[in-house]
């Protein structure tokens, strides 16, 4: 992998310490997290099959319409990813970060998560 900055790299480091501890199995998937500078994105993922179940970003039509900051259109996110979640029959996930600080956007998405229905 080709890292571009030193930031980039910090963010790789923490999130393959991670990934060493948090497997996602069909019962429990991993709950990952990507976020971009504009949008946000996230996965429910068996990492036993190799496959995604759930995935929700805030380009769904949806959230993209909606008006309001990052962080409002990631409590919108994390909503939607439980209500697409407990629809496939999933209420525990394990959660990723993937290497972004627990604050912000990503505290906010996983609160949202939580609040509509999802245990982590």
């Amino acid at each position: 992998m080709a890292i571009k900055s030193k930031k980039e790299f910090r963010r790789f480091r923490i999130s393959m310490r991670i990934r060493k501890i948090v497997r996602g199995t069909p019962e429990r998937p991993r709950m990952s997290v990507f976020r971009s500078n504009k949008d946000i994105y996230v996965q429910l993922v068996d990492d036993l099959a190799g496959k995604t179940l759930v995935s929700v970003s805030s380009h769904e039509e949806g959230i993209s319409s909606q008006k309001g900051s990052k962080s409002e259109k990631s409590k919108l996110v994390g909503k939607m990813v439980a209500e697409k979640a407990i629809q496939a029959g999933i209420t525990d996930v394990v959660f990723d970060r993937n290497g972004y600080l627990y604050h912000g956007r990503v505290k906010s998405l996983a609160e949202a998560a939580r609040e509509g229905g999802l245990k982590f």
